[in-house]
């Protein structure tokens, strides 16, 4: 249906009760609602879900019952019973009525600190693996990403599925806390060992991080302001300059020297400082979210589970801290559960369902919803794979740059401690960029989110293979700052496409499974580093053609999320 062929009726004060009318459902139909006497066929019914921002449109006329999207409906269209997705719809007006408000931009700051974690901890593991494994005297001394790659995977597992199936506040709170205190008692270990097991525990927390924080901010996000979610990866790359900024002093004047046969504790301080210095910045984070700001349950969450009372007091608990009003009732909410529908019983939508809704997860509900239709396992599969090549790809070069740079610089006749970090330093500040221009072409109607993952993500692959022509390492440092710029630009962007394609019922389980195939094949990097020899360039190259190849992928996603509200 094209955008013309609709009457618009602005989403002002009093649209949710139009819109409740739009929802009801029909006992004669097999898709949801009527407006008055028109029922809505199969065509239309998709329509609220392709709104621009805080419109509602009313079909003028009926034609053939069959629409071919073009692959520019989110996938949250092709299955979502009715009368979730009328309650979603109703829940999006409020959230959209409401508005941008304090509450959200205080979110977007709480939020920031699991996107800024993210990065920091693989960045804080891929600095000081070269002191702690001269400190240790350890040959294979990758088997720290190793243990912080399964810490990741475990993480995401726990966490991602668990903020379905616990709720979205519990896992958001946890997850960051548990990060602080595994990371406090790894500054004091007595030996490699000990440091690989506690490594693996900071980062199940470090995995979980993302899956929840996304699925949660995009709950209570306007539709207005979804691109925020990629804004939000500003916060990943300040994380790289903070952490780098604070090692470079740290580690070039309380390490080992390279050359040194013995290397004491004392004499190699620096990694120790390190964790404690942002495993205090953890603790910092977790008060700031647990203690001074009220972090709300999500109201999509709660309605999913048969919460519609609590669902309808949390929209007008942020109404009420941004300083406005709600006209949302828990009646509006009534009026679609009290309707029957063919393709829903009632307790799919009302109270009685509360508890099964619950053990959903425990019977593969949510990972069955990611793949109810070809269309949408074509798009699940997709992204799963993406984010696999991308897990591998990331990790097999950017784990090691400091040790790459160090190497080359050798080769080069220019290396030094200081010298290698101080790069490390140049190309975090030159990556910040990074996710403000993915903020930029996201929202551009050309090129849309598929476009910019895919454009971000050859750009990734292509700066990583001409890094290997490198003759000095002016140049190399140059390369390695393009890789950064276009890495950062691409993870902005795939972590604001992935949450929304996703419905919020299944959100977080989607969410779950792409972090761990990411999370897996990141635990290959480490093997595949041991295994290949990091002298050679053979693992730039097959990071770079795993770059290609998800760039790839990307074109052939079928849905397009740019413009659509989040059901």
């Amino acid at each position: 249906m094209n955008h013309e062929e609709r009457t618009p009726l602005i989403a002002k004060q009093g649209s949710i009760s139009i819109l409740v009318n739009q929802c009801l459902c029909s006992r004669s139909i097999n898709r949801m609602s009527t407006y008055g006497s028109q029922a809505l066929t199969p065509e239309s019914s998709i329509f609220l879900d392709s709104l621009n921002p805080g419109e509602i449109f009313l079909p003028k006329e009926k034609k053939n019952s069959q629409i071919e999207d073009s692959g520019k409906t989110n996938a949250e269209d092709d299955r979502i019973d009715a009368g979730y997705k009328a309650k979603a719809s109703i829940l999006n007006a409020a959230i959209q009525e409401i508005g941008m408000g304090k509450y959200q931009w205080h979110l977007f700051t709480v939020v920031g600190f699991g996107w800024a974690s993210d990065n920091l901890w693989p960045i804080v593991t891929s600095l000081i693996l070269a002191p702690i494994a001269k400190e240790f005297n350890v040959s294979h001394s990758p088997l720290l990403t190793l243990a912080q790659s399964i810490g990741l995977l475990g993480g995401a597992l726990l966490w991602g599925f668990g903020c379905d199936l616990f709720g979205r506040k519990l896992s958001f709170n946890f997850t960051i806390g548990s990060t602080a205190i595994f990371a406090l008692v790894a500054a004091f270990s007595p030996n490699f060992p000990f440091l690989c097991v506690f490594a693996c525990l900071w980062s199940t927390g470090v995995g979980g991080g993302l899956p929840v924080d996304s699925t949660l901010f995009l709950e209570f996000l306007p539709g207005s302001h979804q691109y925020l979610l990629t804004i939000l990866s500003i916060f990943w790359s300040i994380a790289q300059l903070v952490v780098t900024l604070v090692a470079w002093p740290l580690l070039s004047n309380f390490s080992c020297n390279s050359n040194a046969t013995s290397c004491s504790k004392t004499e190699n301080f620096g990694w120790r400082w390190i964790l404690i210095i942002f495993g205090s910045i953890s603790v910092l984070m977790f008060g700031l979210r647990f203690f001074i700001f009220r972090i709300f349950e999500s109201p999509k969450y709660l309605m999913g589970k048969g919460m519609d009372a609590e669902a309808v007091a949390t929209i007008h608990k942020v109404a009420r801290y941004n300083g406005v009003r709600s006209t949302l009732k828990l009646e509006h909410l009534e009026e679609i559960s009290h309707v029957k529908c063919p393709e829903v019983s009632s307790s799919a939508v009302n109270m009685k369902s509360s508890f099964a809704r619950s053990m959903e997860k425990l019977s593969s509900q949510h990972i069955r919803a990611l793949f109810a239709t070809p269309k949408l396992a074509f798009s699940t599969s997709l992204i799963i794979v993406i984010w696999a090549f991308i897990g591998l790809g990331f990790p097999l070069y950017n784990s090691f740059i400091p040790f790459i740079q160090n190497q080359r610089g050798i080769d080069f006749g220019d290396s030094s401690i200081s010298m290698t970090y101080r790069n490390t330093l140049i190309i975090a500040a030159i990556s910040l960029p990074g996710a403000l221009i993915g903020a930029l072409f996201v929202q551009l109607p050309q090129i849309g989110r598929k476009g910019s993952l895919a454009i971000s993500t050859f750009l990734t692959g292509a700066s990583l293979l001409a890094s290997t022509t490198a003759k000095n390492s002016n140049t190399l440092l140059g390369w390695n700052c393009a890789f950064g710029l276009a890495s950062n630009f691409m993870y902005a962007v795939l972590y604001s496409y992935t949450p929304e394609i996703f419905c919020t019922k299944d959100r977080g389980t989607g969410n779950a499974i792409t972090a761990s195939a990411n999370r897996i094949f990141g635990i290959m990097a480490p093997i595949v580093a041991m295994t290949a020899d990091l002298k050679t360039p053979v693992p730039v190259y097959l990071s770079g053609a795993l770059f290609f190849g998800a760039g790839l992928l990307t074109l052939l996603l079928p849905f397009e999320s740019r413009g659509k509200a989040s059901l």
